[in-house]
């Protein structure tokens, strides 16, 4: 049986004793398909497994790790139960959400008890899991190897099922018994001899006293020399009490190989300096001073033509941290505007569900402002109900009138604006207010941003042009009224926008032409955007959700990048580096050189200044291990790893290089590669690690990636372990990397 080590304490615990029995529910797909799954925690408390009937086949093993869920939720709150479930009570369904792209499991209990069961239960080990210790994290990864070759289920690893992945001396040094099988200290010693890392052994010995052990002062010594880490002799023993799992040793003072490999797939061995984890930024500075998590088309999970919209859409974006969500708004049926890409055939969700789940969701990640950026297409009647639906659903957290005390003159800041929520949209002028709500305006100025007149599908083209001839729009009083402090305006050019304009004022601008202002006008932009707010968009023709490259933007003080939350691509993984820092809470305090209106600073063209901090990165590109086969075309076939190390920034600062690709090496590869980097401008760069699987005729396959800004990295031998930032969050692996300025 699989080991219980890492969940000792919640044995006794009745919600799991209830998961490990097992239980009948009702599995949730459409209206038409609901149908009886038997699901069972297994024996490994980390995994759930249930049955999977498919057609004129057998039932079949189908499972998920406890790793892979983002949460639980009792009730109908996933847009499927809500759908789906209307005719069952609430309290008797619950929806298991997973990370990244991976579809809710909606789910309908027997009755409120057994619900609450699954619930809790699910919820105890998933937080559980995230709290587990280095050494319970390692037994748990023991046995999930066991369960991911365990082919015929008996809990048990016989040589056939390691043929593809273990040497055949391997076994046999490990199967002391002689019985075909690895159990209990034999998959320990298999773990011993499976993880050993000669390149970390290399490291280790350089500085223990012995081969064994690495003494308090030897631990010292390889934090100050190595780590380059001002450190006490109490951070040490620190180090050896949290990351040391052999209690004799710990004793001592003294930390073993195992110990010290713990200690470097830690979160203080991480490339990722573990300060920056937290909110580590100044947050009193007006609004247009910070970079802000933004999302274009939040509401889509899939393409541009034809892709489905869905308030769970909006879930995950809030809950990565996104600060600015879009909600494009159109006149729905029975009084109620809808959301959706319009003259495309993308499907439609109603302005008070999505009011409501951002309601909901909003700060749960990040107590900082939510932004809701309206493009508006509804006639002066649904806007009103927009307007009711935003006061009556958001109550308190709508900000509605300026914040007391502040100066009108400039934008207020994220810690003034705390658990608030701000409209981006159109706003009447005084006069205008005072005749009312009968103002009429072209439908170009109401709605700037409607990229669907840009998509190059002819049939999309025809029906913009045949729907906005002539057409006139009214702007309502009530939805006015609700615009305080982002009031979307036409760009009238750098100048006239300091003469007319204040900093309350926000344009957008399809990527094309602010790409266009970066090189021609750079200064200006970067000037224009210390006092205003700047959104951004990718460009209709994107019909496939693609995205632009956000540092192009950022290396010009643009606030409000908003890229497709739903592509996983080489742009998003920029993203997702870019706001991993101060704590991931969707705000990024721009450089000083990006805040002060005396600056001179041009990305196109870097003079000296105090953005110009030349420095030389060097890069060790050491080794991994159990790297992941991605291509499942070809079953017997190994991974041929290669590393790519890409550094993004002004344009002076773009660089790459990349590792030889190994043969058939997934299990240890080794390159032990050094690259210098030379970087001007390091507050505006990205570093990106990208592992590829070589292919000689065609493209190479992802296998993962790691991103963060240059100046988050850490110095010293440090680990990218698993999860990497997005992209492949269950992959068992890491690479060692060593950099030195």
């Amino acid at each position: 049986m699989y080991s219980k080590l890492s969940f000792r304490r919640l044995q006794d615990d009745e919600h799991l004793q209830f998961l490990l029995k097992g239980s009948n529910l009702d599995k949730v797909k459409s209206n038409s398909w609901r149908k009886p799954r038997f699901f069972k925690l297994q024996d490994d408390c980390s995994t759930i497994w249930h049955e999977s009937r498919k057609l004129r086949k057998v039932p079949s093993r189908q499972t998920f790790s406890i790793e892979d869920v983002q949460e639980v939720r009792l009730g109908r709150h996933s847009e499927g139960l809500q759908k789906y479930a209307k005719d069952v009570p609430e309290e008797q369904c619950f929806s298991i959400i997973f990370k990244g792209n991976r579809k809710n499991l909606d789910l309908i209990a027997s009755s409120k008890e057994e619900a609450s069961q699954w619930a809790e239960g699910l919820k105890k080990l998933i937080k559980f899991s995230n709290n587990m210790s280095n050494k319970q994290k390692l037994e748990h990864w023991i046995h999930s190897c066991i369960r991911k070759s365990d082919t015929n289920f008996d809990n048990k690893m016989n040589f056939k099922e390691l043929k593809h992945f273990l040497q055949e001396k391997l076994f046999e040094k490990c199967d002391k018994s002689k019985s075909n099988m690895l159990e209990d200290s034999e998959i320990e010693e298999f773990y011993k001899l499976l993880t050993k890392r000669e390149e970390i052994d290399v490291i280790f010995n350089k500085y223990a006293e012995t081969e064994e052990l690495m003494s308090t002062d030897d631990l010292l010594k390889f934090l100050q020399t190595e780590q380059h880490e001002n450190v006490t002799v109490e951070k040490a023993h620190l180090l050896i009490e949290m990351y040391e799992p052999d209690d004799i040793a710990k004793s001592e003072k003294h930390m073993t190989k195992d110990g010290f490999l713990m200690y470097l797939q830690s979160e203080e061995g991480q490339i990722f300096n573990p300060a920056h984890s937290r909110v580590c930024q100044e947050m009193m500075h007006p609004l247009s001073h910070y970079f802000i998590s933004s999302s274009h088309n939040t509401y889509l999970v899939q393409d541009q033509l034809k892709g489905a919209s869905s308030t769970e859409a909006y879930i995950r974006a809030l809950t990565r941290g996104c600060r600015c969500v879009e909600l494009d708004c159109w006149d729905g049926p029975n009084g109620e505007p809808v959301i959706y890409h319009g003259y495309t055939l993308t499907s439609k969700i109603l302005f008070k569900d999505v009011i409501t789940t951002v309601k909901e969701y909003a700060f749960k990640s990040s107590p900082y402002p939510v932004i809701l950026s309206l493009e508006n297409h509804c006639t002066l009647e649904q806007q009103k109900v927009m307007a009711r639906h935003l006061r009556e659903i958001l109550g308190d957290m709508l900000q509605t009138t300026p914040v007391s005390g502040k100066d009108s003159a400039d934008l207020p800041s994220p810690e003034m604006l705390k658990g608030k929520i701000l409209i981006k949209g159109k706003k009447l002028s005084k006069l205008e207010h005072n005749q009312g709500s009968n103002i009429t305006h072209d439908v170009e100025t109401v709605s700037e941003e409607d990229e669907a007149a840009e998509i190059e599908d002819e049939s999309v083209k025809s029906q913009v042009r045949k729907n906005s001839k002539n057409t006139k729009l009214k702007l309502a009083y009530e939805l006015s009224e609700v615009v305080i402090y982002c009031r979307s305006v036409h760009f009238p050019g750098f100048d006239n926008a300091k003469k007319n304009q204040t900093s309350f004022d926000i344009s957008s601008f399809v990527e094309s032409k602010a790409l266009k202002l970066v090189q021609d006008s750079a200064n200006d932009f970067i000037t224009h955007n210390m006092r205003q707010l700047s959104r951004i968009y990718p460009a209709g023709k994107r019909t496939d959700s693609s995205n632009y490259n956000p540092v192009d933007l950022w290396i010009a003080g643009c606030q409000i990048v908003a890229l497709n939350f739903q592509t996983p691509c080489l742009q998003m993984d920029l993203y997702q580096g870019m706001f991993k820092q101060n704590g991931h809470c969707g705000y990024i305090l721009k450089p000083k050189f990006l805040r002060e209106s005396t600056s001179q600073f041009n990305p196109m063209c870097v003079t000296s200044g105090e953005w110009l901090q030349p420095k030389k990165l060097h890069v060790m590109i050491i080794s991994g291990q159990q790297l992941p086969k991605v291509n499942q075309d070809k079953i017997n076939s190994i991974v041929d790893p290669l590393v790519k190390v890409e550094i993004f920034g002004v344009p002076r600062d773009v660089q790459k290089a990349e590792t030889h690709h190994l043969n058939n090496n997934g299990f240890n590869p080794m390159w032990n590669k050094t690259y210098v980097f030379d970087i001007s401008v390091p507050q505006l760069a990205f570093i990106r690690f990208l592992v590829e699987d070589y292919d000689g005729s065609s493209f190479n396959d992802f296998v993962a990636q790691y991103t963060l800004p240059v100046t988050s990295i850490q110095n010293g031998h440090k680990a990218g372990n698993k999860p990497w930032a997005g992209r492949q969050p269950t992959a068992e692996y890491f690479i060692y990397i060593l950099k030195n300025n």
